[in-house]
C-alpha cells in the first residue's frame, strides 16, 4: 500500500513511517520541513497522488485555546480536502485518551476540533485515542525547568511506548476504516512526578521536582480522568523496559 504520514518528522510520525516500511509499504512523508505545508495546503495534492491511507500524527505548537482550535482546524480541513480530491479511502487520526472529559486545556480543545472534523468528513476514518507517551513526563518537566527546578502536575497516567503506538497506527492504517478505535495504553498506571524523577535519574540528571496543579494541567485532570477505558488495547512495553533503553 501507498500510505502518507502527516507529521512524519516528529517522534511518532517517524516511528510510524518506519513501522510501515518494515511491513513493506510505500510511505509518503508529509512535513513542512519536507516542503509540504498543512497550514497552507501547499504540496498536498502532489503528495497524496495514489495514496490509499493517511496517518495524521501531527502536533500543534503550544498556544492558547483559540490558537490550538484554529491550527488543528485549518490543517485538518486542508488534509481532508486534499484526501477527498485524491480519492484516499482511509484517514487515521492519532488522538488522546480523556480529551472529552477535560475542559480548559487548549491542546485538548484543538484535538476535539480535529476529531469532529474527521468524524464528520467524507473520507473513511479511524480515530485512535492513545494515552501519554513514556517520554511525556520528561517533556512536561522541561517546560518549566529553571536552575535545576521544575514544577509538574501529579497526573495519574498509563503511559505507552512511542514505538508501540506507532505499530498500532501502522496496523490500523493498513486495514479498513473502523470509526472510533478503542483506547490504546501501556501496561501500568504511573504517577507523572515519579516518571519524571526516574527518567531524569536514568539520564544522569538531577532535577528538583515540585508537584503542583497551578500550571497547564489543573486538578480537573486529577484521578482517573486520563486513564484508558476497560476495553482498552494494552501495548506490551512497560515504563521500566523503556527506561532501561535510555
Amino acid at each position: 500500500m501507498r500510505i502518507a504520514v502527516a507529521g512524519a518528522t516528529g517522534n511518532i510520525g517517524a516511528l510510524t513511517a518506519a513501522a510501515l516500511e518494515r511491513g513493506g509499504h510505500e510511505v509518503v512523508r508529509i512535513s513542512r520541513s519536507l516542503g509540504i505545508d498543512l497550514s497552507a495546503g501547499d504540496g498536498l495534492d502532489a503528495a497524496l497522488a495514489g495514496v490509499d491511507a493517511v496517518v495524521d500524527a501531527t502536533n500543534a505548537p503550544a498556544t492558547d485555546r483559540d490558537g490550538a482550535v484554529a491550527y488543528f482546524g485549518t490543517t485538518t480541513r486542508n488534509l481532508l480536502a486534499a484526501e477527498e480530491r485524491a480519492g484516499v479511502r482511509h484517514h487515521v487520526l492519532l488522538s488522546i485518551v480523556g480529551i472529552h472529559r477535560v475542559e480548559g486545556n487548549p491542546h485538548y480543545a484543538g484535538k476535539r476540533e480535529q476529531e469532529r472534523l474527521v468524524s464528520e468528513g467524507s473520507v473513511g476514518w479511524t480515530i485512535v485515542p492513545a494515552t501519554q507517551f513514556h517520554d511525556f513526563a520528561e517533556m512536561v518537566a522541561s517546560w518549566t525547568e529553571q536552575d535545576g527546578v521544575a514544577t509538574i502536575a501529579p497526573l495519574l497516567v498509563q503511559p505507552i511506548a512511542p514505538a508501540d503506538i506507532a505499530d498500532v497506527l501502522a496496523e490500523v492504517a493498513t486495514g479498513e476504516p473502523r470509526g472510533r478505535y478503542v483506547d490504546v495504553a501501556g501496561p501500568e498506571p504511573q504517577d507523572l512526578v515519579d516518571m519524571a524523577r526516574r527518567t531524569h535519574e536514568a539520564r544522569g540528571r538531577q532535577v528538583t521536582l515540585r508537584p503542583t496543579w497551578s500550571g497547564i494541567f489543573d486538578n480537573g485532570m486529577a484521578g482517573d480522568v486520563l486513564l484508558p477505558g476497560a476495553d482498552a488495547r494494552i501495548a506490551p512495553t512497560t515504563f521500566d523496559e523503556w527506561l532501561a533503553k535510555l
